[in-house]
């Protein structure tokens, strides 16, 4: 299992790479730059690239709406080619408030439209004339929705790998079977190892039964907090006005994929007077309505011996990248502790 964590929205760039530094140094492997609709992920990417040398450096998330799929392959050869083949590009549909609202464009099609950006990312690393005519992209654009002028064109340069692992951010039956049968990765979110197979159980095996033999088994990428001691439970009130955030306010009532989770594990009345109290503005009550059981079945809180059982958890349940975000007076130590665990 590898060990990977987040980097969030903002903050000094600088201290940022320092501390990938010394994560590095640790024994981190993957580090994942989120992007939403703050500063864009490829620039810290790249600054990263700069200042590290073995980790794998990825986007978490970037869209399908706001770039199109070849600018998504150039910018995936480019940080390839920047860090040495070090790359991972994170992609996913995001949703309608951040995609219509900041990007002002229509939330459409987006089961089919990450489809075909994968397949257009992949023939464009593969130096492939790009000629495709799908439902979601018309690649070159037709005759008459433009001059007549465009062409087939190919990637000028050469990449440096001919093919940059491409995970999906998706919490959706459909998107989790789509991203288990052509992805390359997973990406999960308020994951929890007990209730994983409940809710994607069935999409990750419909999608695996479809997957092509020329892909390699699909990686999971998840995890949450970690702290280690015999009085540390207490810190799981530091995720509190996250889980609020993500339950009650990413998303508009009957179009939140966070507080559609969070019902199916079991949550369904606390997952409605989150959002209800977040929406009406009264965050510190969300937060405290967040229940203690969520926080613990996603994060990994506790005792050693606890976190080493938690760690064993999701790895059963199919994870095979660890992400932590790690409370410690020494994250860098704490990051070598837990990579000797996850080994």
């Amino acid at each position: 299992m590898k060990l990977s964590t987040m980097l969030t929205y903002g903050g000094d760039p600088r201290s940022a790479a320092d501390q990938v530094v010394g994560f590095e140094a640790a024994g981190l492997d993957t580090v994942w730059v989120a992007e939403g609709y703050g500063f864009d992920s490829p620039t810290l990417m790249g600054y990263l690239a700069a200042r590290t040398s073995t980790v794998e450096i990825g986007s978490a998330i970037l869209n399908v709406y706001s770039r199109t799929p070849t600018l998504l392959a150039q910018t995936a050869a480019g940080l390839d080619n920047v860090s040495g083949g070090r790359a991972i590009i994170g992609l996913g549909a995001s949703g309608p408030q951040v995609v219509e609202g900041w990007h002002g464009m229509p939330y459409a099609k987006p089961l089919g439209r990450t489809k075909e950006a994968i397949d257009i990312i992949r023939a464009a690393l593969r130096r492939e004339v790009i000629n495709y005519h799908g439902r979601s992209f018309d690649l070159p654009l037709p005759a008459n929705q433009g001059t007549g002028l465009g062409k087939p064109l190919k990637l000028l340069t050469r990449p440096e790998r001919p093919s940059v692992p491409l995970y999906i951010a998706a919490l959706g039956s459909k998107s989790v079977e789509s991203a288990a049968a052509y992805a390359d990765g997973w990406l999960p979110f308020l994951y929890s190892p007990e209730g994983s197979a409940q809710i994607w159980g069935d999409s990750l095996a419909a999608g695996t039964a479809k997957r092509s033999e020329d892909l390699a088994p699909l990686e999971i990428a998840a995890g949450g907090v970690v702290a280690v001691g015999d009085d540390v439970k207490g810190l799981l009130d530091l995720t509190r006005p996250m889980f609020a955030l993500y339950i009650g306010g990413m998303g508009a009532r009957g179009k939140n994929f966070y507080n559609d989770i969070a019902c199916r594990y079991g949550y369904e009345a606390e997952a409605k007077k989150i959002q209800d109290l977040y929406l009406d503005g009264k965050k510190k009550e969300a937060e405290a309505t967040v229940p203690l059981e969520l926080m613990e079945q996603v994060n990994l809180v506790g005792p050693k011996s606890y976190v080493k059982e938690r760690i064993e958890a999701f790895r059963e349940s199919g994870v095979t990248n660890l992400q932590v975000t790690p409370v410690s007076n020494d994250p860098a130590g704490l990051i070598r502790q837990l990579k000797e665990w996850v080994v």
